[in-house]
């Protein structure tokens, strides 16, 4: 128990001296881009590699679990299993197709370090928001 007290507030030390922020964004089901909904504050986190959106508001999308029972290990050591779909994750006039975990009751809604990739965009943490990338490298 001790081990994971240590855990959490070394997490929390990390996130107050990198400093954290939380965005809006828009995730749509794929298949039918009608189907959409804004996500008001979702934590920008690198060190996830997947975005966590609500499984409720995936369902009511029509999003489809396409893998099911994938361990993660959260950030106080603790193994989950979530299921993960596809959508289309929007954010300003960036827009890119990712796997989106359904994340459960006590879960937090993260945008993903793979999501943040596909976007095309960084984090300028001094002033805790997301810019463009630049140009994509090309072979």
């Amino acid at each position: 128990m001790k081990q994971f007290a240590i855990l959490d507030l070394r997490f929390a030390i990390y996130n107050l001296a990198m400093g954290t922020f939380k965005i809006k964004c828009k995730v749509e089901n794929i298949a039918n881009r009608k189907k959409m909904v804004i996500v008001p504050k979702m934590l920008v986190d690198t060190g996830s590699k997947y975005t966590w959106v609500l499984a409720k508001t995936l369902e009511e999308l029509g999003i489809e679990r396409e893998k099911k029972d994938l361990l993660f290990v959260m950030a106080n050591g603790q193994k989950i299993t979530r299921s993960v779909g596809f959508a289309i994750i929007r954010y300003d006039k960036f827009f890119t197709v990712d796997e989106v975990v359904f994340a459960e009751k006590g879960d937090l809604l993260l945008l993903g370090a793979r999501t943040l990739e596909g976007l095309n965009l960084m984090i300028d943490s001094t002033r805790k928001k997301l810019v463009a990338s630049g140009p994509l490298p090309a072979a």
